[in-house]
């Protein structure tokens, strides 16, 4: 019996043999909110937090990202809670090069302290010896990647790596000079960026990364929208009959064969109309009215 989240098919990382459903499940939403703290403390609902991680692996779902600055520390948790034993074939990828702030800011934690107390944390609170896959989140620019050289915090996260503390090594928020001045450190598994159908400055890295077989990850796939692109992909939706977030995971999925989604959510719900998009077949005018949506241009 085929499980939703297989209908996508799956993919191999690069030099390993971690092998997942590209249709993966994110972990942040998990977390909770506090006045305008936002990813912070627990969940309005735990039994419901622990239902969706079960569900998503019943269904399939052998990729999940997280971090431990999600929460901080809560979604690692409720992981730990909800699947621990672990299943042989689940892969958990996480982050760390940033700490949050008392006031729930978003601040950069490079230092070789830092990465490396971030490490033990993730592992402490997800329940593990080594962590598959740490992706080394660059914060030079909250929002997007920027350039800056960032060889001295993966060095770090290198050495932990030669320790059995870390399996593998990704990267998150990067440019294209970052993943070539990184791979002359470390193997590079997987990149994840913000990319959807309103922002796709990365079209030609990815094509770049798939020749190379490297995953890429991209983030936030409704992230950033006008209204005109907006009502575009609720046309085509309504045409397909399905939601706009389904139709926009599809098309990722269609974009490129090393493309891996990570949808998330705090409901079950949700999460069956996430992996249903795993199935949903885009005809020739669906794409090509996705396509044509301009670009928007980046207020931030």
């Amino acid at each position: 019996m085929h499980q939703p989240a297989e209908a996508a098919g799956t993919y191999t990382l690069p030099g390993t043999t971690l092998t997942v459903n590209r249709m993966g499940y994110g972990a942040m939403q998990l977390a909770g909110k506090e006045g305008g703290k936002m990813v912070w403390g627990p969940p309005p609902d735990m039994e419901e937090a622990i239902a969706v991680l079960r569900a998503a692996v019943e269904d399939g779902v052998n990729h999940i990202d997280t971090s431990d600055f999600y929460g901080p520390h809560v979604t690692n948790q409720i992981i730990r809670r909800a699947l621990h034993p672990y299943p042989q074939d689940l892969v958990i990828v996480t982050k760390v090069g940033a700490l949050r702030g008392p006031d729930g800011s978003w601040n950069e934690a490079f230092t070789r302290e830092e990465l490396t107390q971030a490490i033990h944390s993730n592992l402490r609170n997800l329940g593990l010896e080594a962590i598959d896959v740490v992706n080394l989140r660059v914060m030079f620019h909250r929002f997007r990647p920027a350039e800056g050289s960032i060889a001295e915090p993966l060095s770090v996260l290198a050495e932990l790596r030669e320790k059995g503390l870390i399996r593998h090594i990704g990267l998150s928020n990067v440019t294209r000079t970052q993943i070539e001045e990184a791979q002359k450190i470390v193997p590079v598994v997987c990149v994840q960026n913000e990319y959807n159908l309103a922002h796709r400055e990365d079209d030609a890295l990815i094509e770049e990364l798939a020749r190379q077989e490297i995953a890429y990850v991209p983030y936030f796939p409704l992230g950033g929208f006008t209204p005109l692109q907006a009502d575009a992909l609720t046309r085509v939706a309504q045409e397909l009959g399905a939601r706009p977030m389904q139709v926009a995971l599809a098309w990722l999925l269609h974009r490129s064969p090393n493309i891996l989604v990570i949808p998330g959510t705090g409901r079950r719900a949700h999460l069956q109309e996430n992996l249903q998009a795993a199935a949903l077949h885009l005809p020739a005018s669906a794409l090509a009215a996705l396509d044509a949506i301009p670009p928007a241009n980046r207020e931030h």
